[in-house]
């Protein structure tokens, strides 16, 4: 149920504060405290952080503010939505491969097209496209898999958006490696480049099981204890997965995962298609984390995650899109939309992941899996300023009754608005401020002339 509160019931200055920014917002859906919906408010922003949030009547008695924006009526301002799971430099990929299963889709389009194609120019304008898609349809913070990280690592600063980059091991060579040594080796110098950045984080991406053997997982898994860093492996993505697992050691792939020390309140499972009750129990006990991509994993057939159990069961579930050439698209609130929808279908039961707890799947869910919950993930005084301005005055959104129902299950990525990360406004009246829109597209149409040939 919503909850309609006063600003009074949140924490806001008394005396007149200095700030670069006040916007004022018809609705503000801070997400923490959960079920809130405050009308009329204004968000002080100062230093990339949220100052104050406050009665839109008195806000000007609380703030002196440098930047003043005033959102026109029915805009309702939330978190910025967190991307848990993506290759962003796949985009130029979209579209190339469709309607094909996983397996045939990776062996015999996917990976033949990476050996040929992948280089740090393709990785930079795929993530560069990537990017200003995620920024346009709502997102501030995203988590990539791919090779050359450090280039999207450069990407994600220019642009302004906050990343979680997961450096991909394989048993195999790559563009960006010549195995499994040299992938953790060149991912940990890049760990410890970026260790003080605000934007970037970097973190293990085995790819999976049945790509990575165990010296190399068990090696990822005392790194990561060691360094309190995160794990992000693609794990029970179909069920010819674990039955060929099965067949070739007795385990299921997840049970492997846990001899092996990868499974920790660090680690961020992928998919999850393929679970029965047992596998159930061993996410819930070792505090692990599941990324769902519902759409990725309906267009590939790979299975229906068991959404509603494992929220039952209190395992914390966000979203991520997965690549776009899996895909089609980037945008997380058509994700949170496809996520309630199918949860209700699969558990049989129409009240199986409501409104709130979509919302909350692509936002505070996110960062908890990330290890960020404390920087964002909720409008909260002194969290980052990440945050985000919907239009719900459209045609086709009318009448709107409950905002937080026209957010998950109207398409609203297009109707974003503006867009703020760490206090600095990326979109503006739906206009990119750190991306040039025009180029992306002219590089986006030379890579496609190239590789179509």
């Amino acid at each position: 149920m919503q909850v309609y509160c006063t600003a009074n019931q949140l924490q806001y200055p008394t005396v007149m504060t200095a700030v670069d920014t006040l916007i004022y917002t018809h609705w503000l859906i801070p997400v923490r405290p959960a079920n809130t919906l405050l009308e009329n408010q204004a968000i002080a922003l100062k230093d990339g952080k949220i100052e104050g949030i406050i009665d839109a009547s008195v806000a000007d008695q609380q703030f002196n503010a440098e930047n003043t924006i005033r959102l026109k009526p029915q805009q309702v301002v939330l978190p910025g939505l967190i991307n848990a799971h993506g290759h962003t430099a796949m985009t130029l990929m979209r579209g190339m491969a469709d309607d094909y299963p996983l397996q045939t889709w990776l062996n015999d389009h996917i990976w033949p097209a990476e050996a040929k194609w992948v280089s740090e120019d393709f990785v930079s304008d795929g993530s560069q496209l990537a990017i200003a898609e995620m920024i346009r349809s709502g997102t501030t913070c995203f988590s990539d898999m791919y090779f050359f990280p450090e280039v999207t690592a450069d990407a994600a600063i220019e642009a302004g958006i906050r990343t979680q980059l997961t450096f991909p091991v394989f048993n195999f060579p790559s563009a960006w490696g010549s195995g499994p040594d040299d992938y953790i080796h060149k991912g940990l110098q890049l760990r410890d480049k970026f260790k003080h950045s605000d934007l970037v984080n970097i973190v293990f991406g085995p790819h999976a099981p049945y790509t990575v053997d165990d010296e190399s997982l068990n090696k990822i898994a005392t790194y990561a204890f060691e360094l309190d860093c995160q794990i992000q492996i693609h794990l029970h993505e179909t069920q010819q997965e674990v039955d060929d697992a099965v067949k070739a050691d007795g385990k299921r792939p997840i049970a492997r995962m846990n001899d092996l020390g990868i499974l920790s309140p660090r680690t961020q499972c992928v998919h999850m298609t393929a679970l029965n009750e047992e596998d159930i129990e061993l996410i819930k006990a070792t505090g692990s984390h599941v990324v769902h991509c519902p759409q990725s994993n309906l267009k590939l057939a790979s299975g229906f995650s068991p959404i509603a159990t494992l929220m039952e069961k209190d395992i914390n579930v966000c979203l991520g899109t997965d690549g776009a050439a899996s895909n089609n698209s980037l945008n997380l609130f058509t994700e949170m939309r496809a996520a309630a929808l199918l949860a209700k279908a699969v558990a049989g039961d129409t009240a199986a992941v409501n409104d709130w707890q979509a919302l909350e799947m692509a936002t505070i869910n996110g960062a908890k899996a990330l290890g960020i919950e404390s920087i964002t993930g909720s409008l909260e005084v002194g969290k980052a300023a990440d945050l985000i301005a919907v239009d719900l005055s459209a045609l086709e959104q009318q009448p709107v009754y409950q905002p937080i129902s026209q957010l998950v299950y109207t398409e609203c990525g297009s109707h974003v608005t503006d867009s703020w990360i760490a206090g600095k406004q990326v979109l503006k009246a739906g206009r990119l401020t750190t991306l040039d829109s025009t180029f992306l597209k002219e590089q986006a149409q030379h890579w496609r002339d190239k590789m179509a040939r």
